[in-house]
């Protein structure tokens, strides 16, 4: 048993705030069932016999929720609001339909969602404590006593298993009529959720409404003149069903968080006026969106459509398939907009068109409006969508009368395109076209006018001219055909066309060949410590120096879940994940899910906060980024260094089911609110860090469908809102996809993470995989597997994340990192590299600036009195098998220290996760995690308990189901 102890005589305060970690009561070891001997690896650190533990771990941030709450307000969507339905006024009665009334969804599933909360509320109990309201209480009560004989499915808490929808309530005329007959107006509640690693589906009960659901309507709106539906779901839905009943108002309410039930209530009675709008289009079927025809593949998903997405296809091509447009949203207040005036200037060297509108409330209630400012592009060699979304913004809540003007910069460089192919003279360039910039202000792309640039009709542009040259990188291998504007017709929109995308043309070989990183000459210990590079004493190369090549290898490795060495339940372990990395100093950096608030498995409580769909929703990047100081702070208090998001994909389709992690269809305000959210983050003191890097659009086969896509598209639209976070948002770290890219794997994509992201935007921070990534060779593609991390690194992607804890320095995972080194697919430069990227980064860590200890064991438990009925005994060593209501009673024979072992099965997919506390005497003193193992028994090392001679009660908290426990040991450490 290999062991580092460090006692307070020979360390000093500068070597703990180096060498870092933190109590906490878990320790996870995965193996095949082998002696447990050869495996372990114990790491104990204290400081005079006490264990530095912070009390604030799992404590919700003061005002973080109250504060949620009030973004969650400000993203809802009112799309229709006939005989002013809405709000519900003081002293009316409301009769509230659909089970989603109690079961009211706070996000989607799967990594993004899966945070531990204090409390949740919902709809119907928060327009109770409306008290300028009358809720129907017999209604109310009818469906609880329904819901309570009907409980939520929940597909059994597995990854990935909870339904779509829930089962609705079948209502007869007699309910709904004796509902009428006391209430003024009904609401009627549908849900929905989605999530990681499940699609939604183009069927009843995701996309589209059930049988029982369309029931509940008709039934509804032929009793009542006055009937509003909130959409309580994680992205946009069919509504084309509104034709169909009369249906006076429709409002998306999204999935708010924790406090989502709340501020729903706030918008339905008035204390809110909606301000939300769409930042997706709404079509009237699926079949109308470009990328349909191409959704779904198991292997290969063509991306036709090409820079043609969303509302940049339907206003281009297809204006009569829109039933609600991008941008659209309606308030309870009415807006006008006047004194509109458009000039250039110039800042900082930068040419800038700036967008001044006066917006004043002409209605009866206080509201927001956002305003929005779209270009028509000439269409030029390259062809350009009528409408792209280039700068925007929202005023103050204005009382009735009350006016404000607003003043929004567009950037002449966002005008741009690029040009893969070098139809406009210049091949791989952003260049600005000759001719007219048309700039268009308005309440949404569809209600816009023409603003004049310097009493010019618009921006002109002489002569076509090159902004900024680059290089080929990411154009694809396979050829295809991609959409084009064609002949223009008489309504003023265009016909298709489609002409070929360039494919790749360099030698991706020489590329890597040319730019190899030099090799460090390695010194062995030179007693430096990465506190020495942070105070200037020594140059980081000076420190990478030390490292061998086994320890280069260990430090591209992070652990987890749920790893012993960081904070309990979050998602790794990354940095001085070995014993000898800790000599060096180098500190252990955490990571934590996820976009909607802090994930940790263990159930330690945090704060969660509305979906992505809902915060770029509010248009409000000011509200978001305060939203995420808050975030920070929590991250802070709970010793993260880095959370895993935001999710900033583009929602190319309306059935990814990961869309509510993301913010939009529209690459621009899709960066903006990834800009704010990692500024809120840092101001806190964390870091944010963007994925999917990039193009995931799909959850099925996620980790091998190839995104066939073109340069341009790529750059102009799919990279584009990581190309902001980076340069405008300074995030300093990156996670990687699933899914390959033109045939090569996202995380070991060269010219993604190195050309592009490190070359061309100057990123300096980590490159991580997703979790359980599989990448294959740079150059050649072909086959992947989850051990090629040498290409993994070869392609500056630094870290894996993640192998099995206390896994990181005995190659858990039997990767090919050295073996590379040694057949010369990667060289030795190419480690130190991503050791620097690593070693810098934690330098400028929250971790970095902390004082912890580490002690892997929980510490003494008290035994109980003997029970009633004595239990197993067990004495040096020995074995608990639970049973099947999850807990047993046994004797330990003889005090001492004992280190647990868990035996544990889960029938889940290799992506799948479970979690378990492990509870005696009523104490959480363990937590085992694991994802998918096929149904195969495994174990996994846990931590150390002293205990007392006497009886102890073993219960299973199952806070992430899916898992068996088999046994839990017990052995005696002498």
């Amino acid at each position: 048993m290999k062991s580092l102890i460090i006692k307070s005589p020979t360390i000093s305060a500068r070597s703990i705030k180096a060498l870092l970690f933190k109590v906490i009561f878990l320790g996870i070891f995965m193996f095949k069932m082998k002696p447990l001997s050869d495996k372990i690896n114990t790491i104990d650190f204290y400081v005079g016999g006490t264990i530095m533990v912070n009390q604030l771990i799992g404590v919700p941030l003061e005002g973080f929720a109250e504060f949620s709450r009030k973004v969650a307000a400000d993203g809802a969507v009112l799309l229709k609001n006939d005989k002013q339905v809405l709000p519900i006024t003081n002293g009316e009665k409301v009769a509230v339909f659909g089970r989603v009334q109690k079961n009211y969804y706070r996000s989607g599933t799967g990594s993004g969602g899966s945070v531990h909360v204090s409390y949740t509320t919902n709809l119907i109990d928060s327009l109770r404590a409306k008290s300028e309201i009358h809720v129907d209480e017999q209604l109310a009560s009818i469906y609880d006593d329904w819901i309570e004989e009907n409980p939520f499915d929940d597909g059994g808490g597995g990854w990935a298993a909870e339904p779509w929808h829930q089962q609705e309530m079948p209502l007869t005329d007699e309910i709904v009529k004796q509902s009428q007959a006391v209430a003024d107006k009904a609401i009627v509640v549908i849900g929905r959720t989605a999530g990681e690693d499940q699609d939604n589906a183009h069927e009843v009960g995701s996309y589209l409404l059930t049988e029982e659901e369309k029931s509940m309507l008709k039934q509804v709106t032929t009793y009542f003149d006055k009937v509003a539906v909130v959409l309580n779901t994680s992205n946009i839905i069919d509504t084309s069903w509104l034709k169909d009943y009369s249906v006076q108002g429709l409002i998306y309410t999204w999935h708010g968080g924790m406090e989502g039930g709340r501020a729903a209530a706030d918008v339905l009675v008035g204390d809110v006026t909606p301000s939300g709008k769409l930042t997706d289009t709404v079509a009237y079927a699926i079949e109308d969106y470009p990328s349909h025809e191409n959704y779904g593949s198991d292997t290969c998903n063509i991306y036709q459509e090409d820079i043609y997405v969303g509302y940049r296809y339907f206003e281009t091509f297809a204006p009569d398939k829109v039933q609600f447009p991008f941008g659209y949203g309606l308030s309870y207040t009415t807006f006008s907009y006047s004194e509109h005036t458009a000039n250039t200037v110039n800042i900082d060297n930068q040419a800038y068109i700036n967008v001044s509108v006066k917006v004043t409330n002409t209605g009866s209630y206080s509201g927001k409006e956002a305003v929005q400012v779209y270009v028509e592009a000439p269409q030029g060699e390259l062809g350009q969508p009528l409408r792209s979304l280039v700068a925007f913004g929202k005023t103050k809540e204005l009382s009735p009368g009350e006016s404000e003007t607003l003043m929004m910069h567009v950037s002449v460089n966002s005008l741009t395109s690029y040009d893969d192919s070098g139809v406009t003279g210049y091949r791989s360039a952003y260049v600005l076209e000759a001719g007219t910039y048309y700039i268009h202000l308005g309440a949404n792309v569809r209600e816009t006018v023409a603003v004049s640039v310097d009493k010019d009709l618009g921006f002109i542009v002489e002569n076509t001219r090159v902004i900024e040259q680059l290089e080929e990188a990411l154009a694809p291998l396979k050829a295809f055909k991609r959409l084009k504007p064609g002949e223009k017709r008489s309504d003023g929109y265009y016909n298709p066309t489609y002409d070929d995308v360039p494919t790749r043309q360099i030698s991706m070989q020489d590329r890597i060949a040319t730019r190899l990183p030099r090799e460090i000459a390695q010194t062995g210990d030179q007693n430096y410590k990465l506190k020495d590079v942070a105070d200037g004493k020594v140059t980081i190369d000076t420190f990478i120096a030390q490292l061998d090549d086994a320890e280069l290898a260990t430090i591209v490795r992070g652990e987890g879940m749920s790893s012993p060495l960081v904070t309990p339940g979050t998602a790794s372990a990354f940095g001085g994940v070995s014993d000898t990395l800790l000599h060096y100093g180098i500190p252990v950096g955490c990571t934590a899910d996820g976009p909607s608030g802090i994930r940790m498995d263990s159930g330690h409580k945090s704060t969660q906060v509305p979906i992505g769909t809902l915060l770029a929703a509010t248009w409000d990047t000011e509200l978001v980024e305060e939203l995420y100081v808050f975030e920070g702070k929590e991250m802070v208090r709970n010793e993260i260094d880095m959370l895993l998001g935001p999710g900033m994909n583009l929602r190319r389709h309306p059935l990814n089911g990961r869309n509510f992690e993301y913010f939009s269809e529209d690459p621009y305000i899709t960066g903006m609110f990834a800009v704010a959210n990692a500024k809120g983050i840092m101001k806190a003191g964390a870091h944010a860090t963007p994925k999917h890097f990039a193009c995931n659009s799909q959850e099925q086969s996620r980790n091998k469908v190839d995104a066939v896509v073109s340069e341009r598209a790529l750059r102009q639209l799919y990279l584009k809102g990581f190309e902001m976070i980076v340069k405008e948002g300074d995030a300093r770290g990156v996670m990687t996809a699933y899914n390959p890219i033109n045939g090569h794997w996202s995380a070991s994509n060269y010219d993604l993470n190195t050309t592009i992201l490190r070359g061309e935007w100057g990123f300096k921070g980590i490159v991580m995989t997703d979790w359980w990534a599989h990448m294959n060779d740079p150059i050649q593609g072909g086959e992947q597997d989850r051990r090629n991390t040498q290409h993994m690194v070869r392609a500056q992607n630094d870290l894996y994340m993640v192998v099995a804890n206390y896994g990181a320095e005995t190659n858990a995972m039997d990767d090919y990192s050295l073996k590379g080194l040694e057949n010369g697919q990667l060289t030795r430069g190419e480690l130190q590299r991503s050791a620097r990227n690593i070693c810098n980064f934690l330098i400028e860590a929250p971790v970095f600036n902390r004082d912890q200890v580490f002690k892997d064991s929980f510490g003494k438990l008290s035994a109980n009195q003997a029970p009633s009925k004595e239990g197993q005994s067990l004495s040096a060593a020995g074995s608990v098998i639970p049973s099947s209501i999850g807990s047993v009673t046994f004797k330990i024979a003889e005090s001492g220290e004992y280190r647990m072992f868990a035996a544990l099965k889960s029938p889940g997919t290799d992506l799948s996760q479970t979690a378990c506390n492990i509870v005696l005497n009523g104490e959480t003193v363990a937590t085992a995690q694991t994802n998918g193992t096929g149904g195969e028994i495994i174990k996994q090392k846990l931590q150390r308990i002293e205990l007392e001679e006497g009886y102890y009660k073993l219960e299973l908290d199952f806070t992430k189901p899916g898992m068996t426990i088999e046994e839990i040991s017990f052995n005696k450490v002498n």
